[in-house]
């Protein structure tokens, strides 16, 4: 979908597809990305001094504050990360450097653009592919010298006698009207798959891969970078594999479409991409926020990990393998449940740079109804086809609906409140039986309320075994 059409209400009503509720949050979320839009279309100066405002989304888990990030992410095809803010803090010292989150993000803009590349590449990368399981399945149709010609010159040429030769050199090969017609029958029918299962021996290339000392700081950073050193300086390995003529036609296309990738361009479309329209979900922002008083032990890296986010949250240059990143106009999402710590626990100049706040509603039964029946991917319809596979139609009645929806809220009353996620425990239990026997059974089941009471009532009766169990 092109920007200038995702107005705010197009972009809730897209998340209103695969969430259910939370229309504060949606609503600070789609404004936030159109901002975006608007901020492209200003001009002059003043375009770069539009910075993102950040949210805050407040709310107990299971309600959907993950899914609204990763969802408004997908929908504009920007690069999106997740990281809790916890594993930046350990017992007595700071854990992971806080940078990693961008370097994180330029990696997930690496990969994104990069499949979009080779999408764009496929038709051709299987045109060359096709074309050398010709040369191997017939070399007589091969244009030019042999290869083992070709080799032997080059090596000449690098010794400096370019005019000796071992074997008599054959002139380039031209292809008559004869053998362009068997050629084109013989890659007319490897596309067809009428050689897939003959066996054939391919040369494939390794890149060889550094290891560095295990638990050194900033080893991922420092392996990735030596992995592009060494790759640029040592030969590439090649191996012979005997493969179906299926498997090299893939394995020729990966190589022919990442030749035709530029990846300097790739590298800097990816750093355009992080830098302009990038998202960053910080989750469990509750866990670092300072209870308000001093002392030691796990609370004491707090406050020290909220400094080092900070200066990323407010706008910074991150040295990458790929390139500086400016985190200026990244949009950072930070989201907590907040029970026992506020947002005011937070330091100061932290909340100053989450403007923007949202809470998010506990689900009632009648949101897991919801959830249940009405989302895109919404979970009846999973369970329905999973089992389809097996032959088993699953049949839920509203009643048997209703029965699932009433006993996840009442054990999250009863237990930890973990929003939706305790719907997949309540399915899992109500259609054991099934799963398992699936294979073998095959038919119709019908899921009423009757069926769902004889599975979950007990348990649900007995608080001392819900609490393990469901």
């Amino acid at each position: 979908m092109e920007s200038s059409q995702l107005t705010p209400a197009r972009i809730v009503a897209e998340l209103d597809r695969y969430i259910v509720g939370q229309a504060a949050a949606k609503r600070a979320v789609a404004v936030a990305l159109r901002n975006r839009y608007r901020r492209e279309r200003v001009s002059g100066d003043m375009r770069a001094e539009i910075i993102p405002k950040n949210i805050l989304m407040i709310g107990p888990t299971g309600v959907g504050k993950t899914e609204i990030a990763r969802r408004l992410a997908q929908l504009i095809s920007a690069p999106f990360i997740k990281v809790e803010a916890t594993k930046y803090t350990e017992v007595g010292y700071v854990g992971r450097d806080v940078e990693s989150m961008v370097r994180d993000l330029v990696e997930s803009s690496i990969r994104m653009i990069r499949a979009e590349r080779l999408a764009e590449t496929t038709d051709l990368a299987e045109e060359l592919a096709v074309d050398r399981l010709a040369d191997i399945l017939d070399p007589s149709t091969r244009v030019g010298p042999p290869a083992s010609a070709n080799a032997f010159n080059a090596l000449s040429a690098m010794l400096g006698r370019p005019g000796q030769s071992a074997v008599a050199t054959e002139p380039p090969r031209e292809r008559t009207a004869e053998v362009e017609q068997r050629r084109s029958k013989l890659k007319e029918e490897i596309r067809t798959g009428f050689y897939d299962v003959r066996l054939i021996e391919v040369e494939v290339e390794e890149t060889p891969q550094f290891i560095g000392a295990i638990g050194a700081p900033g080893l991922e950073e420092m392996g990735g970078n030596m992995n592009d050193l060494l790759a640029g300086i040592l030969p590439k390995k090649r191996t012979k594999r005997r493969v179906s003529v299926a498997e090299a036609k893939e394995i020729f296309k990966q190589e022919e479409a990442a030749k035709l990738i530029d990846n300097e361009a790739l590298k800097r479309e990816a750093i355009r991409r992080v830098e302009e329209n990038g998202i960053v979900f910080i989750d469990e922002m509750d866990k670092i926020a300072g209870s308000g008083g001093r002392g030691s032990g796990p609370d004491v890296s707090r406050e020290g990990v909220q400094r080092d986010i900070l200066p990323i949250v407010e706008g910074s240059t991150v040295v990458t393998k790929y390139g500086p990143v400016r985190t200026d106009h990244v949009l950072f999402i930070g989201a907590g449940a907040f029970h026992i710590s506020k947002p005011s626990d937070l330091i100061p100049e932290l909340q100053g740079r989450f403007p923007v706040r949202v809470e998010l509603d506990s689900l009632t039964k009648d949101d897991f109804v919801t959830i249940l029946t009405q989302p895109k991917n919404a979970l009846i319809e999973q369970y329905t086809q999973l089992l389809a596979s097996d032959g088993v139609r699953l049949e839920f009645t509203s009643s048997g609906i209703d029965a699932i929806a009433r006993f996840a809220s009442l054990v999250n009353e009863q237990t930890e409140n973990i929003g939706a996620r305790r719907l997949h425990t309540m399915l899992e239990r109500v259609l054991e039986s099934v799963a398992f026997d699936a294979p073998e059974r095959g038919g119709a089941v019908t899921v009423d309320a009757a069926y769902v009471e004889q599975r979950l009532a007990e348990i649900a009766r007995d608080q001392d075994l819900s609490h393990y169990i469901l």
